[in-house]
């Protein structure tokens, strides 16, 4: 049974934007942080954004004023809104979670960005 369920990838043109969707089990939602990683071929997988239980987000320098990461508490779902894309932004997106101290991990999405 899947704990962590990521929609909404796709291709977009460079500019465009793509808005993430990441469902989760309810014991994986209430965590104390979940995060979106993206991860391009040859590459290590890297954060792009972070929310913890209370609210708090981060974000890597990359994505600063571009990504926007947000939750839903009533549907157990963040969200990774994607502005102003670029081809760099290209990757696989994965979103990832706690339950207890085991890291959980989704399928992952890809996103395509055309120059």
């Amino acid at each position: 049974q899947a704990q962590l369920v990521e929609t909404g990838g796709g291709l977009v043109q460079a500019g465009g934007s793509l808005r993430l969707s990441c469902a989760a089990s309810p014991r994986i939602f209430s965590g104390k942080v979940m995060a979106w990683y993206r991860q391009s071929p040859g590459k290590q997988r890297d954060m792009v954004a972070s929310i913890t239980a209370g609210g708090t987000t981060d974000y890597t320098d990359s994505v600063k004023g571009r990504f926007r990461i947000s939750k839903d508490i009533r549907k157990n779902t963040i969200y990774l809104q994607m502005n102003d894309l670029k081809p760099e932004d290209t990757a696989v997106y994965y979103c990832r979670g706690n339950l207890g101290v085991a890291e959980v991990w989704g399928q992952g999405t890809q996103v395509t960005v055309s120059s």
